[in-house]
């Protein structure tokens, strides 16, 4: 099976006053249901509080990200899943429950993963 990342960054999740609680039921709905299925590997929104550090490998750390590159935000599902078409049909649940598109990524083979 395959790994999925599926995702959104916070900006595209736009909630009307009022639905925030309808929204987080939903997307917990939808984690509970890929986690009786079997196919949940990982999920969580990215805390933007909290600044991002860029670690060099001696240890070195400083405040930010590579240059050019974005902060990632939003949230974040990996699904391992059958088929892409399967990752379409998670993606679709999650888009619903969270009121917004979700990005699909498919992560390569790791056999040691």
């Amino acid at each position: 099976m395959t790994k999925y990342l599926i995702s959104f960054p916070g900006e595209a999740m736009v909630v009307p006053e009022g639905e925030f609680e309808a929204v987080a039921r939903d997307s917990h709905a939808v984690i509970e249901e890929a986690k009786a299925a079997g196919v949940y590997v990982f999920g969580g929104g990215i805390d933007e509080d909290v600044a991002p550090v860029l670690v060099a490998g001696d240890g070195a750390a400083v405040e930010g990200t590579y240059p050019g590159h974005t902060v990632p935000n939003g949230g974040y599902t990996v699904l391992e899943l059958p088929s892409r078409e399967a990752a379409v049909e998670w993606a679709a649940k999650i888009a619903v429950a969270c009121r917004c598109a979700q990005e699909l990524r498919q992560f390569q083979y790791d056999p040691a993963s």
